[in-house]
């Protein structure tokens, strides 16, 4: 079997991914079914665990393309009365493969619908752990966070410089990259129980990546990660065991791209 780009696959992730030439993937975007949080058609939530992601990420570190990404987005449940850790068991064994951490981002999702006991404050937010191979190539900032002072003004710490011997920093822009926490609403879609937001996905693909470049998804879900690639010229490969979503996703995919064929 050859794996082709642009495509989605119906199997398992880590027997595709071995499909998959070494350091031929740019960036990878991906949501797992972590702790149980979600019920999925399939069951696979019910067989998550240690001995699941633990083959997965090795693998991801054979397949990413050296200076590329991983963008890990996870959370944990919270049992007999503790939250599980498993979110950061993972960031570590990403660092036990060779990755670096690069960054550890938030995802504020800024909505009603937060989870909470009422012994804690409501949980609102999941971490989106970056991971880079090597020394990372690309970097493409979003810009879109307005800058306090407006440009030609002498900036030291977000303040005004005075006095002699102080740092002093131009700003020369009104707006400035945005913080590594992003506040996006999640996705409702009725046919998957936990769909990942394309703005979501969309920001980090153009963040990571240039036009050209193949973006894995091995928990493609919805197909969330592959409209957004369609939208910004990059290649795609995904994979999703369940049967329902795969066939749901791919009407999804060629939605999208019979329209960007409109134009």
């Amino acid at each position: 079997m050859s794996i082709e780009l642009d495509r989605i696959y119906n199997m398992d992730c880590l027997e595709g991914m071995k499909q998959i030439p070494d350091g031929s993937v740019d960036l990878v975007v991906t949501s797992p079914p972590y702790d149980n949080l979600r019920t999925y058609n399939n069951d696979v939530d019910k067989t998550w665990g240690e001995h699941v992601w633990k083959p997965i990420i090795k693998e991801l570190y054979r397949v990413i393309a050296d200076g590329g990404y991983v963008v890990w987005n996870v959370n944990d449940a919270t049992l007999n009365g503790s939250e599980t850790g498993t979110s950061f068991r993972q960031a570590l064994y990403f660092m036990e493969c060779g990755f670096n951490l690069h960054d550890t981002m938030i995802w504020e999702k800024t909505c009603n619908g937060c989870l909470g006991s009422n012994k804690c404050y409501l949980q609102n937010f999941e971490y989106m752990f970056v991971f880079s191979k090597g020394n990372p190539t690309k970097f493409n900032p979003i810009e879109d966070r307005k800058n306090v002072h407006k440009p030609g003004k002498n900036t030291a710490n977000g303040g005004l410089v005075e006095g002699k011997g102080a740092q002093r920093s131009i700003v020369t822009k009104e707006y400035g990259k945005r913080t590594n926490i992003w506040h996006i609403y999640p996705q409702k879609l009725s046919d998957h129980p936990a769909p990942f937001p394309v703005e979501l996905a969309h920001d980090h693909i153009v963040s990571w990546t240039n036009e050209g470049d193949v973006v894995l998804d091995p928990f493609m879900g919805s197909g969330t990660t592959a409209i957004a690639c369609i939208k910004e010229h990059r290649h795609f490969i995904g994979f999703e065991l369940n049967k329902e979503y795969f066939d749901k996703a791919c009407k999804r995919i060629d939605n999208e791209q019979r329209q960007l064929t409109l134009f």
